[in-house]
């Protein structure tokens, strides 16, 4: 935990302007906080309000005359699991998970590297080969007392890391990523059966998925998870928050 003594320090502040991220042919208009010493309650008020977290920095869209990227959030206690999302959890029962806060080793870089080259391959994205620290920033840095991961292995072999907040009322997914010689586990989806398992065991309410394009296949599967709540603009901190 950090010293009660400890505040936030908000380090820089900056938009950056730029192709979009999720739609061909758009820009974007990026707004970013780099925030030292962030407290769970207040990663949380930002996640309410459109932002995400990566390592110290906190971002959301603020674009002119576009609204698609929708902060979306599952309803916990409204989630009720189906048969077939029931039997995708029976196929994986052999698949261990451990929570613990965010590392580096050479297995995370490598298993990023092949996760990363395969969606390369199979959807086009764009790739840099990381560094360890580049990592660091995006995932090890600025987690304080509420950054995790989930790390899943097959026996001894690490196959998927789920970088998430556990914050006072909600989880905010932030980043995964899986072995592609996984696939048939859907992985994707068991990373976020067992948070929503967690959040009902924990009681937290939330489960925040960042955003829901719905003409991006990357970020559209988010719909599947019903019930879910979407966040009406972009409100700042004197702005009353509406989720419906």
């Amino acid at each position: 935990m950090l010293c009660q003594n400890h505040t936030m320090n908000i380090l820089k502040e900056f938009s950056i302007h730029d192709k979009c991220s999720y739609l061909d042919n758009l820009e974007q208009t990026m707004h970013y906080k780099i925030i030292e010493n962030c407290s769970g309650e207040k990663c949380q008020d930002f996640i309410e309000r459109g932002f995400r977290r990566f390592g110290k920095m906190y971002f959301r869209p603020i674009c002119e005359g576009c609204d698609e990227c929708k902060s979306i959030k599952i309803d916990v206690r409204n989630f009720t699991f189906s048969k077939s999302q029931r039997r995708e959890m029976r196929k994986a029962e052999h698949i261990k998970s451990y929570i613990q806060k965010p590392t580096l080793t050479q297995e995370h870089i490598e298993l990023f590297e092949k996760y990363h080259k395969y969606m390369k391959d199979k959807k086009g994205w764009e790739h840099t080969p990381t560094t360890a620290q580049g990592y660091y920033n995006s995932f090890v840095s600025g987690a304080n007392e509420f950054g995790y991961e989930v790390l899943y292995f097959d026996e001894d072999k690490l196959i998927g890391v789920d970088l998430i907040d556990i914050l006072p009322n909600g989880i905010s997914s932030i980043y995964f990523y899986y072995d592609p010689d996984y696939k048939k586990y859907a992985l994707g989806k068991l990373s976020m059966y067992m948070q929503i398992k967690f959040a009902k065991e924990s009681n937290i309410d939330w489960i925040y998925m960042g955003y829901y394009v719905k003409d991006c296949p990357s970020l559209s599967y988010k719909s599947y998870y019903k019930p879910y709540l979407t966040l009406e603009g972009r409100p700042n901190e004197e702005d009353k928050l509406i989720w419906f």
